[in-house]
């Protein structure tokens, strides 16, 4: 990962966010937020729950790699 984590809310519930530079994005995911491939070398954010309700590593392996954008409007 590339840049510092941060604490947003969502519909009510915390999420930790952490932005991953182009140059530091190595592999291919999918986009939670509209289905689309995230590319290698496409600047995205890790996101997943902050609140614990399920454990901290429940959470962290739910994390999702969302483009910018949609998780911007989500």
């Amino acid at each position: 990962m590339s840049s510092w984590k941060r604490t947003e809310v969502r519909r009510g519930r915390e999420y930790l966010v952490q932005p991953v530079s182009a140059t530091s994005a190595q592999k291919e995911y999918v986009c939670p937020g509209c289905g689309g491939t995230v590319l290698p070398g496409t600047a995205h954010v890790v996101v997943w729950r902050a609140d614990g309700v399920l454990g901290d590593e429940a959470d962290l392996a739910s994390r999702r790699h969302w483009h910018n954008h949609c998780w911007s409007i989500a």
